[in-house]
């Protein structure tokens, strides 16, 4: 039973980091980097390690915090551009 516990959340983290890595929406990455993170924190807890799950919560939350920062910068300083002749 732990055994497909360990390869859905492999396959969420994987198919999490393609997506990541092939959108072309910024926010969508920043959310597909979200729940890798979770799910890799969550695979970390299983395997009895939560000084790493947690570090892993606490930097993908600040990682995912700062890329929806960059998004909506981009996309405001790309309006602006959009609008000037």
């Amino acid at each position: 039973m732990m055994t497909l516990a360990y390869v859905a959340l492999a396959a969420v983290i994987l198919v999490s980091a393609i997506t990541a890595v092939l959108s072309r929406n910024l926010l969508r990455a920043a959310v597909a980097l979200g729940v890798g993170s979770a799910a890799l924190a969550t695979l970390f807890f299983l395997l009895n390690a939560p000084y790493a799950g947690g570090f892993e919560l606490s930097v993908g939350a600040g990682l995912v915090s700062v890329l929806f920062i960059v998004a909506i910068s981009l996309t405001e300083s790309m309006r602006g551009q959009r609008r000037e002749p």
